[in-house]
């Protein structure tokens, strides 16, 4: 019997295996998994097997967990080396991948709330795609344009991403992955071998080989957490974003400012919310890390974070593009999620593993080599995360939400997810809305610089605080949010982003 679900994820082969969850009698969760797994085989420019992983988790009574399955450097990182080769994290390279923990977030998740050989299902099903072979997507299509020299520079990447004559790969060409796939059967079996059998030692050998410190203990070490999520009760909706390391703060420091200005006219309401989102920007990048690192991590300062002041905040030496996939689905019981998996940087660390077809993400570039910093790399710790996902409830409405964005992640959903919470509002019309972000290096400006969709910004907002650079159309830059939500009436709806690749499935209901 096929369950009552909406999901929302940006590629249609994320829909069509979250279908076939749902026809085998699966739960959101299960959906979610299954749309997961897809997009390791359609997106690897966003996600991968050796990325990254947080979700928030409504169960059907109400209570609401974390789950993060961010991984470790290695204990045998050399942090003086590091200083001494450049002074900064690179930006890309061996260096900069730590354990990947896509694969025990899924585990964790269906462990906790889905049903019996549901991840397994999933997992064969994008062992089927990889092996067919999917095709290039227009998204993944624009990623190898822009990355044309660095896919030339990795075996791995070339054989992924060119085809005859070494031609790069363009949209609708087959898109065929056999030794991802051969992985994936692998992991369907025991997805515990990614960490500790066949699949990890093949990952050790191939990133030893590149440069890597990663050792086999360091990859059995890995665990997914269950933790308690952050909390936020403003305006009638109780808010659920994931702790830090995750970037989770930073989101509930800007939605308590939009409820704070909502009544405002045009332009101080934007000026209000875009000055916000710079302070709690530069509160991250100064005080977000590991909470299990040597130095404590001031969640108030986070929370609260101090006015800028005309400062600049500090700035990464690259531009992180943001590449993430976010995955949201809820089911009639109640049971909703709101996934969010990537490599961070457009492939990641640029490395591919040969054997296994696995992009490796390049999260450990986002650690800090200051010392003291709250994010200072170190033997097990954890880097500071981008990817936050967030839940919202009221009396008339449950929301899941999640974006792709990088760094501006707090701000987009700022733009959406409050208006997302009016029951009349039409989920499509939001995302469909022009939409703005600030940032720097992180968008493709040397200083402080608003890039805003046309219509995005009201006429007079920011005379004198940072530049205003219009793009031409809809941007990347600004996000692929996903939204699914559950009226109190038992209404399903949801939109996916027009700036990605894909949509909304709607399975069991007579809506």
């Amino acid at each position: 019997m096929t369950t009552e679900l909406i999901l929302a994820a940006p590629h249609p082969a994320a829909l069509t295996a979250a279908r076939r969850a749902a026809e085998r009698g699966g739960n959101a969760v299960d959906a979610a998994l299954a749309a997961a797994a897809a997009l390791t085989v359609v997106y690897p420019h966003q996600c991968s097997l050796g990325g990254d992983l947080i979700a928030l988790v409504h169960a059907p009574g109400g209570s609401v967990r974390a789950i993060l399955s961010a991984g470790a450097a290695a204990q045998a990182v050399d942090v003086d080396a590091l200083r001494a080769a450049d002074g900064r994290m690179p930006a890309q390279g061996p260096q900069t991948v730590t354990v990947p923990g896509v694969v025990a977030g899924w585990a964790s998740l269906a462990e906790a709330y889905g049903t019996p050989g549901a991840l397994s299902a999933a997992l064969r099903d994008a062992a089927e795609l990889a092996e067919d072979g999917a095709t290039v997507s227009a998204g993944l299509a624009r990623a190898i344009r822009e990355r044309v020299p660095q896919i030339a520079a990795d075996p791995g990447l070339t054989t992924l991403l060119t085809g005859p004559e070494d031609a790069p790969l363009v949209e609708g060409d087959p898109l065929p992955q056999p030794r991802l796939a051969a992985v994936l059967r692998t992991l369907a079996d025991d997805p515990s071998s990614f960490y500790r059998g066949a699949v990890a030692e093949a990952l050790v050998n191939g990133l030893r080989r590149a440069g890597s410190s990663l050792t086999a203990n360091d990859f059995a070490a890995h665990q997914a957490a269950s933790v308690e999520p952050l909390t936020l009760d403003v305006a009638g909706t109780q808010w659920w974003t994931a702790p830090p390391p995750s970037q989770g703060a930073s989101l509930m420091a800007v939605l308590e400012t939009a409820a704070s200005v909502a009544k405002l006219p045009e332009p101080e309401r934007t000026n209000a919310l875009a000055a916000r989102c710079q302070d709690a920007s530069a509160a991250r990048d100064l005080l977000l890390g590991d909470p299990l690192g040597p130095a404590p991590v001031d969640l108030d300062g986070l929370l609260r974070p101090a006015p800028l002041s005309g400062a600049r905040p500090p700035e990464p030496s690259f531009r992180p593009a943001g590449d993430t996939v976010a995955i949201t689905a809820v089911d009639a019981s109640g049971l909703a999620v709101s996934l969010i998996q990537s490599v961070y940087q457009t492939f990641g660390s640029g490395i591919c593993d040969p054997e296994t077809g696995i992009v490796l993400h390049n999260r450990g570039s986002a650690f800090s080599l200051l010392p003291g910093h709250p994010a200072l790399i170190g033997p097990g710790l954890r880097p500071p995360h981008t990817l936050c996902p967030v839940l919202g409830r009221s009396a008339e409405l449950l929301l899941a939400a999640g974006c792709q964005g990088g760094r501006a992640q707090p701000q987009i959903l700022a733009q959406t997810v409050p208006d997302l919470m009016d029951p009349a509002a039409d989920p499509v019309a939001v995302l469909d809305r022009p939409r703005w972000v600030i940032g720097a290096r992180d968008i493709g400006h040397e200083t402080p610089t608003l890039l805003a969709e046309p219509g995005s910004v009201p006429a007079g907002a920011f005379p004198s605080v940072v530049p205003v650079v219009v793009a031409p159309g809809r941007t990347d830059l600004a996000g692929h949010t996903q939204a699914v939500r559950l009226s109190a009436g038992g209404r399903l709806d949801g939109a996916s982003d027009p700036r990605a690749d894909g949509g909304t499935t709607l399975e069991g209901s007579s809506l």
